[in-house]
C-alpha cells in the first residue's frame, strides 16, 4: 500500500512551487513540460501526492535544478519559515527578482553565491 505524503513531501512540493514561480512558469506550463495535468502539478506542490524518483528527476530538469536542490537542507528545515516564503513571493513578483531567483541556483561557485547574497543584503535598506 502506498505511503501517505509526509512533511518532506510537502517541503519538496513547496520548493517546486517556489522554483516554478521564480522562473515565471504557471502550473500549466510546468505540467506541459512534464506531460502531466496541471491538477497533478498542483497536487505535487501542495504535498498531496508523493513524487516518484523518476518524476522528481523530470521536474528538477524542467526547473533547471538538481533533484537534491528540491529537498530541505536539513531535517529540521522540512517546514520553511513563513517569512521566507513571503520574501520569495515578494521577490518573484518583479521581472528582476525572477531573473535573479532563476540565475542564483545555477551559480556553481558557493563563494560567488555568498558574495552576491552579501551585496544584496548590503544594498537593501535595514528593517
Amino acid at each position: 500500500m502506498p505511503r501517505s505524503p509526509d512533511a518532506v513531501d510537502a517541503s519538496v512540493g513547496r520548493r517546486i512551487g517556489a522554483r516554478r514561480l521564480a522562473m515565471g512558469l504557471s502550473q500549466s506550463a510546468l505540467a506541459q513540460r512534464l506531460g502531466v495535468s496541471p491538477q497533478q502539478v498542483q497536487k505535487y506542490e501542495a504535498g498531496a501526492n508523493r513524487i516518484s524518483a523518476s518524476r522528481l528527476n523530470d521536474i528538477a530538469a524542467a526547473l533547471g535544478v538538481t533533484p537534491g536542490a528540491l529537498f530541505p537542507e536539513r531535517p529540521s528545515a522540512a517546514v520553511p519559515v513563513i517569512d521566507d516564503l513571503s520574501n520569495l513571493r515578494f521577490m518573484t513578483a518583479t521581472t528582476e527578482g525572477r531573473a535573479l531567483a532563476a540565475a542564483f541556483p545555477l551559480i556553481r561557485d558557493r563563494s560567488v553565491r555568498q558574495a552576491l547574497a552579501q551585496i544584496a543584503e548590503a544594498l537593501a535598506p535595514s528593517s
